[in-house]
């Protein structure tokens, strides 16, 4: 069980990360670029990468939503910078096992501040939100995968 200091400790850095975000912005080089929305909540979000040579150079988004949905792609954007592709989707792997309860992912420190959100797992109608930046990561570099494979 938590306690009160780290849950609340968890829950400051997800604010911060929603009222200052990482990463927010357009990016001008992008490779690859997925549009996400969550229409029951309202979560939406742009995520743009600049891939090169099999790493993620620079990873960006606009978006709107929830403290969750916003603060957990602004941590993701800022683990992915300098990522390698196979990194990127070893991370969005081990974060959906986060949110579905995994307790060895709850205590992989490789995940960094993305670990604030484990608490999320509780509340099954918010793992949308916090899965939202995942889901477009995915795509996108399914997308890129495709594009470089035609």
């Amino acid at each position: 069980m938590e306690t009160p200091q780290l849950s609340s400790l968890y829950q400051q850095l997800i604010l911060e990360h929603y009222r200052n975000p990482r990463n927010k912005a357009e990016l001008e080089e992008k490779t690859v670029e997925i549009h996400m929305a969550n229409p029951v909540c309202g979560d939406e979000i742009r995520l743009q990468l600049r891939i090169e040579d099999d790493h993620i150079a620079e990873a960006k988004f606009i978006g709107q939503g929830c403290s969750i949905s916003q603060a957990a792609i602004s941590m993701m954007t800022t683990k992915l910078q300098g990522a390698s592709i196979d990194d990127a989707l070893g991370l969005a792997h081990r974060f959906t096992e986060l949110m579905h309860g995994d307790p060895e992912a709850a205590k992989d420190r490789t995940l960094g501040d993305l670990r604030a959100l484990q608490g999320v797992s509780k509340f099954p109608v918010r793992i949308k939100c916090a899965l939202i930046g995942f889901d477009a990561l995915q795509e996108a570099l399914k997308k890129h995968a495709s594009e470089g494979s035609a």
